[in-house]
C-alpha cells in the first residue's frame, strides 16, 4: 500500500491515548509515551501518512507536550520526526478549537478521535460531514440514535467510519472468537475489566460528570461479545446495577453521581433456536486496588452448550467434515501473559508487548508495528488509503468482520442501555423496529 496516496491525519485530543501526557505531567500508566502519536509519527517515516495535526482545548500544554515527544520519542527511535501543527494557539484555551482544525483539512484526510466520551458525536459528526475519514475512540457514542447517525452519515459521505476496538486484532482475542463459533450456542458470558484508583485523579474532570465506567471500560468486553455473536443472537434486555462511595470520597472527591463499579446483566436471544436464550454480564471498575501489578484487570469467560444433530445424516456429515459441534468453555486472562518483571521498589508488573512493544529494535528504531494497539490505527489508515484510491468502498469493511460503525451498533446499544437502566432504576428492552435498534 506505499504506492498510495499518503494520508494527511489530524489528532483529536491530547491526552494519554495520544501522547502519554496528562495534566499532571507524564502518564504513570503503561502508556507513558501513548499510543496514537507514536504509531502515526511511525507510519509517516513508513510512507503511510504525511502531514499531521493534534487539536485539544488548551493549547499552553503544547509546548510541554512537544518537550515531551522529543524527549521521550525522537530521543527513543532513530529517524522519528515528532512535528505536528497544533491547534488551538497556545495563547488560547477553545472548546471548539476542533472545528478550526477539521476545516483546515480537505475531504479524503482522516481524523483520530480520542476525547472525553461526551465529545465524541459533535466530533466525528462535524469530521462525517467534511467528508473526513474518522476513527473514533470506544464508546463510539453514548446514545443509541447518535449512533445510527453516525452510519448513516458515513455512508452518506462515502468515508470510513471505524470504532477503535483494539481487542478485536489482539491474537488471542481473535482467536477465541474464531473457536468460539465451533461450540453451538452461547449459554453464558461474563465479563470484568478494573483499572486502579488512582487513575481518578486522570478522570476526574470528567468522571461521572460526562460518561462513566461502563462506557469507559465495558464497551472493550461488551464489543467483543457482540463480535461474537454477530449474526447468531442478539440483546433483548439490560439491567444495571451499580456500588459507590469510593470515587465520592477523599483523596477522590469526584462528583456525588459517580459510580465505582458498574454491572450490566443483559439478555441475549438466539436467531437460529427459539429456545435457546444466554446471559451475559459485564462488569467494570475505577476503583480497583493500586499496586495489583497490572493498569488493566480483564479477563471473560465463554459457555457454550452442545448443540444437538437431529438427524444420523447430520452427524455423519460432521464426523466426516469435522465440524462436530461440542460443548465448552474458553477463558481469556488479557492482563496476565506469562511475562512478569519484579523490582525493589515497585514490586511485581505484568508486561503486555502484544499491545505496544516499546523496546526498540536492534537498528535502533520503533519496532511495535505488530502490537494490536498499533495495528488497529494502521488498519483504519489503509483502509482510508485505499477508499481514497478508490480501489475499496467503505461498506468492503462492514463485511470483514472490523469495527465499523455499522458493525459495533449493538455495542452502544446495550451501553446506552445500561445508563437508563441505572437512571431510571428498571429493565430496558433493546428491539428491531423495521431496520432500526431502538431502546424501549
Amino acid at each position: 500500500m506505499t504506492d498510495l496516496k499518503k494520508l494527511n491525519v489530524l489528532m483529536c485530543g491530547t491526552g494519554e491515548y495520544t501522547t502519554g501526557w496528562t495534566g499532571s505531567g507524564a502518564s504513570k500508566s503503561d502508556k507513558k509515551i501513548g499510543v496514537v502519536g507514536l504509531t502515526l509519527f511511525d507510519l509517516r517515516r513508513l510512507g503511510k501518512v504525511e502531514k499531521l495535526g493534534m487539536v485539544g482545548v488548551n493549547g499552553g500544554k503544547f509546548p510541554a507536550i512537544r518537550e515531551h515527544l522529543v524527549a521521550n520519542i525522537a530521543g527513543a527511535y532513530k529517524d522519528m520526526d515528532v512535528s505536528f501543527e497544533s491547534f488551538p494557539d497556545e495563547s488560547k484555551v477553545d472548546p471548539e478549537a476542533y472545528k478550526e482544525a477539521i476545516d483546515k483539512l480537505s475531504p479524503g484526510d482522516a481524523a483520530i478521535i480520542f476525547t472525553p466520551d461526551s465529545t465524541h458525536y459533535p466530533i466525528s459528526k462535524y469530521a462525517i460531514e467534511r467528508g473526513i475519514h474518522v476513527l473514533v475512540t470506544k464508546p463510539a457514542v453514548q446514545l443509541l440514535q447518535h449512533h445510527i447517525e453516525l452510519v448513516e452519515l458515513a455512508k452518506k459521505h462515502n468515508v470510513v467510519c471505524f470504532v477503535e476496538h483494539h481487542k478485536r486484532y489482539d491474537p488471542v482475542y481473535s482467536d477465541a472468537k474464531a473457536r468460539a463459533q465451533t461450540l453451538g450456542e452461547c449459554n453464558f458470558f461474563n465479563a470484568w475489566m478494573s483499572q486502579p484508583k488512582n487513575q481518578l485523579e486522570t478522570f476526574r474532570a470528567w468522571a461521572g460528570k460526562d460518561s462513566d465506567i461502563s462506557y469507559y471500560l465495558s464497551s472493550h468486553h461488551i464489543d467483543i461479545h457482540c463480535w461474537i455473536m454477530q449474526d447468531k443472537a442478539v440483546p433483548t434486555r439490560v439491567v444495571a446495577s451499580a456500588a459507590t462511595g469510593i470515587a465520592t470520597s477523599e483523596p477522590y472527591n469526584c462528583v456525588p453521581q459517580t459510580e465505582d463499579t458498574i454491572t450490566l446483566l443483559v439478555d441475549w436471544q438466539s436467531l437460529n433456536s427459539s429456545k435457546h436464550r444466554s446471559t451475559a454480564v459485564y462488569t467494570a471498575s475505577w476503583t480497583a486496588p493500586m499496586k495489583s501489578g497490572v493498569h488493566s484487570a480483564q479477563h471473560w469467560y465463554y459457555m457454550a452448550e452442545k448443540a444437538c444433530l437431529q438427524h444420523l445424516s447430520q452427524l455423519l456429515y460432521c464426523l466426516l467434515t469435522s465440524t462436530i459441534h461440542v460443548q465448552g468453555e474458553i477463558n481469556v486472562d488479557q492482563a496476565h501473559r506469562g511475562y512478569d518483571i519484579v523490582l525493589d521498589d515497585s514490586g511485581k508488573t505484568y508486561y503486555n508487548p502484544f499491545y505496544m512493544k516499546y523496546s526498540p529494535s536492534e537498528s535502533g528504531h520503533f519496532d511495535g508495528q505488530r502490537g494490536y494497539g498499533y495495528i488497529s490505527i494502521e488498519k483504519f489508515i489503509d483502509a482510508a488509503r485505499s477508499v481514497n484510491a478508490k480501489t475499496s468502498t467503505p461498506e468492503d469493511f462492514d463485511k470483514h468482520g472490523l469495527p465499523t460503525i455499522a458493525n459495533t451498533v449493538l455495542t452502544t446499544a446495550i451501553l446506552h442501555a445500561g445508563r437508563l437502566s441505572l437512571d431510571e432504576k428498571r429493565p430496558v428492552s433493546i428491539k428491531l423496529e423495521g431496520n432500526q435498534w431502538v431502546l424501549e
